[in-house]
């Protein structure tokens, strides 16, 4: 693995790339398993896995989990306005991180500061979320009908289509 032109991206060689392919899918695989289908020995997978982990390609493992069987049936998206500068900031992100609905807090550019992904179990819920939100910055609320694309697996061939100005 490589520094590419810019210090945040990382040149990854084909055996690398087949192990991010192949742990986007399953990342419970064994070493030897994995070793199998990149063509390395066990302790050579479990090395250059601990060389992306290092690298920060790999940032970590999770159980994708099903939020609606675990009684959180409705997924909304806030978007958040908030005027000030960078203590609003912070304690707007202080506060998102103490709402347990909150999956995910995106800080944007535009019209909004802030674009904020949350679970609630009712509308009235939603309710007391939004109200609570509401003493941050102004919120604008949408609620999640599908999502057609819930997670994207990324593959070498991907990046170099991305790069159409090169």
């Amino acid at each position: 693995m490589s520094r590419r032109s810019s210090p945040n991206l990382i040149e990854l060689d084909g055996v690398a790339w087949k192990i991010v392919e192949v742990m986007q899918r399953n990342a419970r695989v064994s070493f030897a398993e994995l070793g199998r289908k990149v063509g390395l020995s066990t302790p050579a997978a479990a090395e250059r896995v601990r060389r992306l982990e290092e690298a920060g390609v790999i940032t970590g493992y999770h159980a994708a989990v099903d939020v609606a069987k675990l009684g959180l049936p409705i997924r909304v998206l806030v978007r958040l306005t908030i005027h000030g500068g960078d203590l609003q900031v912070s304690r707007t992100i202080a506060a998102v991180k103490e709402m347990p609905e909150v999956s995910l807090c995106h800080r944007i550019t535009g019209a909004e500061s802030f674009v904020i992904e949350a679970n609630v179990v009712s509308i009235r819920h939603l309710e007391v979320l939004i109200d609570k939100l509401s003493t941050l910055g102004a919120t604008s609320t949408s609620t999640v009908l599908s999502s057609p694309v819930q997670r994207r697996e990324y593959h070498s061939g991907h990046l170099e289509s991305f790069n159409i100005f090169a």
